[in-house]
């Protein structure tokens, strides 16, 4: 492993860990030439798969941005970041489960919806509103009134 200080390429390990669920190890290293501590991050790398837009183009699986469109939903709202990454881990896993290296966005956009109707309704009618594209508010309130339907 190169050192990002020094860029010596020598480096020894100090401390591994594996993360909770088990599908990562972080390791603490000390560089053998500068002696600075840094810390690595040790994942299997999955196939690939990739994403098949309305367009019909292709573009690899982006976990982060599945991230950042949940983030963007969740703004402002009391949602734990621990909440927001159970989510992406469990989007990640149904995708890379499928038996097909190739996964429409919209079934990616309904995974992501479900998520977030059990985590936040804001959240939700905020994602659903951008992924959905409502033409006018009689839509959004359709959406509204089946969310307030579901919880009573």
């Amino acid at each position: 492993m190169k050192c990002m200080y020094c860029g010596a390429t020598d480096s020894k390990v100090i401390d591994s860990r594996v993360s909770e669920d088990g599908t990562i190890i972080r390791r603490r290293r000390e560089c053998i030439n500068c002696a600075k501590r840094f810390t690595t991050y040790e994942k299997i790398e999955p196939v690939s798969v990739y994403v098949v837009k309305k367009s019909g183009n292709r573009q690899p699986f982006d976990v982060e941005k599945i991230r950042g469109g949940i983030i963007k939903a969740c703004e402002k709202r009391p949602v734990p970041i621990a909440k927001i990454d159970e989510l992406v881990t469990e989007i990640e896993k149904k995708v890379y489960n499928m038996t097909d290296n190739e996964i429409p966005s919209s079934k990616i956009g309904d995974y992501v919806m479900q998520g977030l109707k059990e985590i936040d309704d804001v959240a939700y009618v905020r994602f659903a509103s951008v992924y959905r594209q409502f033409k006018d508010i009689n839509t959004l309130l359709a959406e509204i009134k089946d969310i307030l339907d579901t919880k009573s």
